[in-house]
């Protein structure tokens, strides 16, 4: 595999099978693991086929042509095999119902999965409970709960689940919904949607009450001014990106199976609208592989990408087969109707390639071009593979049915962020445009290492303007715009998402999605300084345009962001104010408190001991061993430093970044978790102090207060940037979602 150092870290901390101590696979045992685990469903209608089809998988995936979501990269062949990425649970009006959902919940994050929500079934707020006699705590509360219990539960033990919460607009809470995250330390694993109607949306237009409609009984108990609430989601979407909105009446208007249910939820990133207990597994095609150079100049290898269009759909369909699904419910549903989502990346490298400007009308018919030729190659294939495995179960009484045209999957296609698999294949994510072409990577505390994007380095090779000079220039601000050194009609074509009007970011999600099956995962970036009037007109060109839903989100507007290109960067609370001069410590005090906690190393028994005052954390001491002896010696100092730095102001998570991950020859397992060093040993002390103290509401200073949003990677200390409505390290891959 044509790997980046990058994408090789990603995936020995993330996919590659590991043993206590060592990465057990190399990136292409991966791959065969996959592809001989999804190769073996072939068996089911013809033995012949499994060895071809495990070397056409294993092909198009090491070509870096198609990746699979990540659980299915992680977990096929292994003993794990849940291979899904998106789940949509109900929640019903009653408690059984809603802790029943939460249980799911927590067994479907364990596994991987991200969940997706309704939450309008459930009685408003101060809503007679007949059984009890009480009054309903309302739906805003169970989105707390569950985002509570998020929160506890971690996926693969590395990072928290994913979730979507979704409100209908007439639903008697709405406008607390809406409300519910201006602080942005509150339902942090949660994004939020309000679910749009057309009855709303003729409301806005007339400026006209509309009605809302109690779930429990579905009867009217009051109105509100459309263009009141409509204003007041545009508000809020301009404080900090949420809530989006999906247009349920538009997404079920294509379901393509009416007579098995109504469709109320997506997965987290909004790109899959699902059936309750419905399950989705991923795909995407890396569009910058499919660049060919011709006698007349660059265009796109179309008999190649219809091969791999066809081998990828074959794929996912066999991954509904091979699937360990979390719950019998989910299993049933899946099967009966099949879906895939099959979607690509790479499509802003492509398009640079061959010379076009994202933010164009040439740019847009490319993009429709390209998807409804894999969308019409996708359902041929899901024909094709009907033809000889039959149907998806719920196919009598669906929209093909009706239209005479069988089909094997109810849906084929779907636009998916891609934030890890893209890193790994070394392209742009789904179909957003550039990031940064360049940009500047903290490798450690005093050395920096310039990014740069491998499509706009070979544009400048070919052009003879590449320079390390001219690269740390555009990593200063991501972008060639007006830049001198770089011609107009390159700085035309090499966009990025800030360089790009916000109605052609629309523009271009609605040419993917008349193509799309199931929705298209987008983000509308807009400058600091856009005001609500340009939200509205997003808001309100997704709907003429067609769109499913739409996410904007303003540079800036979340605290707690840095912006990882340009001099514009937005400080926490606990950064504002700091300088570059020199810290003088703070004296220690005279009483102290704190805990002790004993962890097992290669160099013996730790024992690690954080003091706190009126403050915050003010110093660590170590012992380990006899006095004297070198591991003594080195933890000591360790501990000294760290005392010293806690006193000067510096944050206790940019520590725990220092110390994590530092690994010796003789690390050691306590309680399920690797030990890999005595550093490392005192970062998990000192992480699973600061958990406590957040578990306990409490705020740890030393100028670190509860952060609400991420500044940097927690995982791998890099750059993150916002996308799809989650922070998406551009590093590692690592997301979080809400």
């Amino acid at each position: 595999m044509e790997l980046s150092d990058n994408a090789r870290k990603v995936l020995e901390r993330r996919y590659l099978k590991q043993d206590d101590k060592n990465v057990m696979e190399t990136p292409e045992q991966m791959l065969s693991r996959v592809a001989v685990s999804i190769a073996q469903v072939e068996a089911q209608w013809d033995k012949n086929k499994v060895k071809e089809m495990e070397d056409r998988f294993f092909e198009i995936m090491d070509n870096l042509e198609f990746m699979p979501n990540s659980p299915t990269l992680m977990n096929a062949g292994r003993e794990l095999q849940q291979l899904s990425a998106c789940f949509v649970l109900p929640i019903e009006d009653s408690m059984e119902s809603i802790f029943s959902t939460l249980k799911n919940t927590a067994l479907i994050q364990k596994s991987g999965g991200g969940t997706g929500f309704s939450f309008s079934k459930i009685r408003p707020q101060s809503d007679r409970v007949k059984s009890t006699g009480g009054i309903a705590s309302g739906p805003i509360s169970f989105l707390k709960c569950y985002n509570a219990a998020t929160e506890a539960v971690k996926q693969g033990g590395t990072r928290r689940g994913a979730n979507m919460g979704i409100l209908r607009v007439d639903h008697p809470d709405i406008l607390d919904f809406i409300k519910c995250k201006a602080d942005n330390r509150e339902i942090t694993n949660f994004n939020i949607s309000v679910g749009i109607t057309e009855q709303f949306m003729e409301a806005v237009e007339k400026d006209a009450e509309y009605a809302l409609i109690n779930p429990r009984n579905k009867l009217e108990v009051g109105k509100l001014q459309a263009r009141e609430v409509f204003d007041l989601i545009v508000e809020m979407a301009w404080r900090n990106g949420e809530p989006g909105i999906v247009f349920l009446d538009r997404i079920n208007k294509a379901n393509p199976t009416p007579h098995i249910g109504e469709i109320e939820a997506t997965n987290p990133c909004g790109e899959q609208p699902l059936l309750p207990n419905e399950s989705c597994n991923l795909g995407s095609i890396n569009l910058a592989k499919f660049a060919r150079k011709t006698a007349s100049g660059w265009t796109v290898d179309w008999d190649r990408l219809e091969y791999v269009v066809r081998t990828a759909v074959r794929f996912l369909d066999n991954v509904i087969d091979c699937n360990k699904y979390p719950l019998e419910i989910i299993e049933e549903m899946t099967k009966a109707n099949r879906k895939i989502g099959l979607g690509v990346m790479g499509f802003a490298d492509l398009l640079i390639r061959l010379g076009i400007a994202y933010n164009s009308v040439e740019g847009v018919e490319f993009g429709r071009k390209i998807m409804q030729f894999i969308q019409s190659t996708g359902r041929e294939a899901s024909r094709e593979l009907a033809e000889k495995r039959g149907p998806f179960p719920n196919y009598r009484g669906s929209t093909y049915e009706k239209q005479g045209m069988l089909v094997r999957n109810a849906t084929v296609t779907t636009i998916a962020p891609t934030g890890t698999i893209s890193i790994i294949s070394g392209c742009s994510s789904g179909i957003e445009p550039l990031f940064a072409l360049a940009f500047t990577r903290n490798v450690m505390d005093d050395e920096k290492l310039i990014e740069v994007n491998p499509v706009f380095e070979t544009i400048l090779h070919e052009n003879g303007l590449y320079s390390q000079e001219l690269m740390e220039l555009v990593a200063k601000t991501g972008s060639v715009s007006n830049l001198a050194q770089i011609p107009e009609e390159l700085q035309r074509i090499l966009v990025t998402a800030h360089d790009i009007q916000p109605k052609w970011h629309i523009e271009m999600q609605a040419a993917f999605q008349e193509f799309t099956d199931n929705a298209v995962s987008k983000t509308v970036n807009f400058p600091k300084e856009a005001d609500k009037e340009q939200i509205e007109e997003v808001f309100r060109l997704a709907y003429k345009l067609g769109c499913k839903g739409v996410t904007v989100y303003r540079s800036g507007s979340r605290e707690g962001e840095v912006l990882t290109v340009g001099d514009d960067t937005v400080k926490t609370k606990a950064s504002q104010g700091a300088t570059a001069k020199k810290h003088s410590p703070r004296k220690r005090p005279q009483v102290t408190k704190g805990q002790t906690e004993r962890v097992k190393t290669g160099c013996g028994t730790l024992y690690v001991t954080v003091n706190e005052d009126d403050e915050g954390v003010c110093e660590v001491f170590t012992t380990i061993g006899k006095s004297g002896g070198c591991a003594a010696a080195f933890s000591e100092a360790t501990a000294r430093l760290i005392s010293l730095a806690l006193r000067s102001g510096i944050g206790l998570e940019q520590i725990i970044r220092q110390l994590k991950g530092i690994r010796c020859p003789h690390p050691m397992w306590q309680n399920g978790k690797l030990i890999q060093s005595c550093p490392d040993a005192i970062a998990m002390v000192l992480e699973n102090y600061l958990v406590a103290k957040e578990d306990n509401s409490l705020i740890i200073s030393n100028n670190l207060a509860k952060e609400p949003g991420f500044t940097t990677c927690p995982d791998c200390g890099g750059s993150l940037k916002h996308e799809s409505g989650c922070l998406t390290c551009i590093e590692c891959g690592f997301s979080r979602c809400g």
